[in-house]
């Protein structure tokens, strides 16, 4: 019975120990994760007046006007220098940005907004759900709570659902694509190349990572916003397929075959957009139905 207990108690040390710890192992491996995704990535031309100017993961995209640019996702605060870089070696200047607009209010893809905005001076137009995540730092997200704040930065218009911004002639489509955020956004445009008009679509985020789908007391709409957002991209036509993240659109990969000088712009995909959609849905579908299975064991 003594061992029993020694060993009971050893073992209730040790979980201490672990517990204790397991805040700053989860941040580590968030610092190396945010360190993979930023790896710089050599700024180039995909198509029309559109430059990729983000890193390996974390995308960013300038489109570029006759009256200034808008940017589209400002990665980590850490990507901020990397897109300022970017954008001197393709020629432009940071200041000539005068409109920010966002995917979403994740740390990645929102964390260097408030740092973009005090370089350039630019006008921030977001949709409402997540211009109060902005506002609040990323603070409060219905995933991970606090966890993976940065710094306020003020929204300056919403945007609804097909509101259109508008600079230099170019017009940026805003389309409400909720359930990765409550506030996703897919921003649409098109683009002229080589005597066609393209269909453009900078596809938001349609994971559920470790996301609660049922029965989520914090965000109660959840399944029906996601189930909403594939259906509106499934509608919409799509030649140029862009994203988030690199991974979505086989960034890399287009990136050197568009160098090696491929005939036909790989960029121009629409079918790995379906492909990327079907792949999306069916891996919620059958995170959703495990979920509703295991609550009905209970």
């Amino acid at each position: 019975m003594q061992k029993s207990s020694l060993l009971r108690h050893q073992l209730i040390k040790l979980l201490s120990v672990v517990l204790l710890f397991l805040p700053a192992i989860a941040k580590a491996q968030a610092d190396e994760t945010s360190r993979a995704w930023n790896r710089p990535v050599e700024p180039f031309r995909i198509i029309g007046n559109i430059y990729y100017v983000g890193a390996t993961e974390v995308s960013s995209f300038l489109i570029t006007t006759p009256k200034g640019h808008i940017l589209l996702d400002s990665g980590f605060a850490e990507t901020v220098p990397l897109i300022q870089a970017n954008l001197k070696k393709l020629g432009f200047k940071i200041k000539d940005v005068k409109i920010l607009i966002n995917s979403h209010a994740h740390l990645d893809h929102a964390g260097g907004l408030a740092d973009l905005k005090e370089l350039t001076g630019a006008k921030l137009m977001t949709s409402e759900a997540d211009a109060a995540l902005l506002a609040n730092g990323g603070k409060g997200v219905f995933r991970w709570g606090d966890d993976f704040s940065y710094k306020p930065v003020k929204v300056d218009r919403v945007c609804r659902d097909n509101d259109e911004v508008e600079l230099g002639g170019v017009t940026m489509t805003a389309r409400l694509t909720p359930g990765h955020t409550k506030g996703s956004t897919t921003w649409m445009m098109k683009v002229n190349e080589a005597g066609k008009q393209f269909d453009v679509i900078f596809a938001g985020s349609t994971s559920a990572p470790g996301y609660k789908l049922v029965d989520n007391p914090k965000y109660p709409g959840i399944v029906a916003d996601y189930t909403y957002t594939f259906r509106l991209l499934k509608s919409l036509h799509c030649d140029v397929f862009l994203g988030p993240h690199g991974s979505f659109f086989s960034l890399l990969d287009k990136a050197g075959r568009l160098k090696q000088g491929e005939q036909n712009n790989p960029f121009i995909d629409p079918k790995g957009y379906r492909e990327f959609l079907e792949k999306s849905e069916k891996d919620f579908l059958e995170q959703f139905e495990k979920q509703r299975q295991a609550g009905k064991t209970k």
